[in-house]
């Protein structure tokens, strides 16, 4: 952060949230802040950014991607043949070495991110247990704002809480695991169906309404709870939704019946192109698009909103929380495969995968991630994400922007893919362009909004000074791959494509209250089924390097 007062002159301002949609104007910068301009006419600015002719927009938000925690860790691990023949980022003054590859370095991470205009990155699949790891590796990943999503649709405590109907000890446990793991949201990962999993090698849940192995709940209830719970904590974020039965033919209907579940509180589905699937199970021919019907319904409840976790063609490695998926992904594609149990939390799967536009169901997966694009009314409420790296690498946003932008692009994309997908996705017929204002929307002001951040995906004085500035280019994938300028707090950290600083950036994190009470009885539990003391388990908010508590509503 910088004291400096920088003015930005002359640029086309993107600022959906107040209304800009590329008028020519000015920014004023100091303090780490958008400030309104000196009332001191003979005051000047320091220093004087001519953004003449370019676009400015808000510093981007990936909302929901997978880039730090003990997952990530493995998975690097795990592919050694990217890291001895991929590219690498080099040493410099400013910068440390990093490897890429679908799985980058922690400095790679930061570096690319930032290259590419985005300022703000959220972990999606953090177990409570592993929050420690996670704020270790967010500490060296440069750059960029950072927060994380705390698993607990697997949590022995929670389901046991929702079984006994006991909502104000779920509620405050809630509130306790939020602030003890210095997490940002509650994230639900195939609900209940990962503890089956872990009794049945081979098992799942079939569906919602199927009851959880020693527990006596269900998948519904779960949702149920959770949602209510976050919402009444006033969580920035509502509950964060991977739904049951990922990436199986037919698994559309548990979708649609996930939405209903909620009953009305917030929900955000993530990565909603892998849930939209048509089809009999065990029968590839018949795997087909059932966007429509999903996106009808979102489009007509407000509660709900998604991102798309886009799948792009290419090689790259497939890391959930939900660990039979690993494990089915291992057994179609005979890949490598990693697993590992979170004792009474979660679970973790990690599978190679290379996604070939010829085959029929990845031609499939790539057309229905767009088509919720193109289908869902409301930029607000649909995100851009390709779930990095598991659709494919957050590097691949440009090209996913280009696809929006570019009909005639994304109709000869579509012409070189199998051709029982030309012939039955609805892309063809879709003539939908996006303009430079959504695409604002989805990468910017959207993720800030559904994330509660207020002082962030926007350029009104008081917000944080996250600016982008892009040189227009008929190829919007050349324009979004190679930012002019990238500002973070204030500070300039690209300029003509090089890094000229790196610092460290902010962890955002949650702390609703609760009742003290209840710590007494989660400490019992804790003594009587954990390996961990349970005073060694919460993250002390001084062990974060710097941090910023969001506040709830309320």
């Amino acid at each position: 952060m910088s004291d400096t007062l920088i003015k930005i002159q002359g640029g086309q301002v993107y600022d959906p949230i107040n209304g800009l949609t590329g008028q020519v104007g000015d920014l004023w910068i100091q303090g780490g802040k958008i400030v309104a301009p000196p009332s001191d006419p003979d005051q000047r600015p320091s220093r004087v950014i001519d953004a003449a002719g370019m676009v400015v927009m808000p510093g981007g938000i990936d909302m929901h991607c997978h880039i730090a925690g003990p997952k990530v860790n493995a998975a690097r691990k795990m592919r050694p043949e990217e890291k001895r023949h991929g590219e690498v980022v080099p040493r410099t003054e400013i910068t440390h070495s990093g490897t890429l590859g679908s799985v980058p370095s922690t400095f790679a991470t930061g570096y690319k991110y930032i290259g590419l205009g985005y300022t703000s990155a959220f972990d999606a699949a953090v177990p409570p247990l592993a929050a420690r790891h996670t704020h270790e590796e967010f500490e060296d990943t440069p750059c960029i704002d950072k927060g994380f999503y705390v698993l607990m649709g697997n949590n022995h405590y929670v389901m046991e809480a929702i079984r006994d109907n006991e909502y104000e000890r779920l509620r405050g446990f809630v509130a306790w695991l939020l602030g003890a793991a210095k997490a940002y949201a509650v994230k639900l990962v195939n609900p209940g169906g990962v503890e089956v999993w872990k009794h049945h090698a081979s098992g799942n849940v079939g569906g919602i309404d199927q009851k959880v192995d020693h527990f006596d709940v269900t998948p519904r209830q779960i949702l149920r709870e959770l949602a209510h719970a976050a919402d009444d904590l006033g969580l920035p974020h509502s509950v964060h939704i991977h739904c049951n039965n990922l990436g199986l033919p037919g698994n559309w209907t548990t979708t649609l019946e996930t939405m209903k579940a909620i009953e009305g509180h917030r929900g955000h589905l993530t990565h909603i192109q892998f849930h939209s699937y048509g089809g009999g199970e065990g029968d590839e021919t018949t795997f087909n698009s059932k966007v429509q019907p999903l996106a009808d319904y979102v489009n007509s409840h407000e509660n709900i909103t998604v991102d798309v976790g886009q799948v792009l063609f290419g090689e790259t490695t497939s890391m959930t929380g939900d660990s039979p998926l690993g494990y089915y992904l291992h057994k179609v594609y005979g890949t490598k495969w990693f697993s590992a149990d979170t004792e009474l939390e979660a679970g973790c799967g990690i599978a190679p995968i290379k996604y070939r536009n010829k085959s029929l169901v990845h031609a499939w997966q790539w057309a229905i991630g767009l088509e919720w694009y193109l289908l869902v009314q409301d930029p607000w409420r649909v995100v851009m994400s390709t779930d990095h790296p598991n659709g494919g690498s957050f590097l691949a946003y440009p090209q996913i922007i280009r696809l929006l932008m570019d009909r005639t692009y994304r109709n000869d994309v579509l012409k070189s893919v199998h051709p029982a997908v030309r012939e039955g996705s609805a892309l063809a017929d879709l003539d939908r362009e996006y303009t430079l204002d959504e695409i604002a929307i989805i990468t910017r002001a959207g993720p800030a909004r559904l994330l509660g951040l207020k002082d962030k995906g926007h350029l009104a004085p008081g917000a944080d000074a996250d600016i982008t500035i892009y040189m227009p280019h008929e190829d919007k994938e050349l324009m979004f791959q190679l930012p002019r300028y990238v500002i973070k707090a204030g500070q300039v950290l690209i300029e003509d494509g090089e890094i000229r600083a790196a610092p460290n950036g902010k962890t955002l994190y949650v702390a609703p209250g609760y009742d003290n009470a209840i710590e007494q009885q989660i400490a019992a539990w804790f003594e009587k089924y954990y390996t961990i003391r349970f005073r060694n388990y919460p993250v002390s908010a001084d062990y974060l390097h710097e941090a910023q508590q969001i506040a709830c509503r309320g």
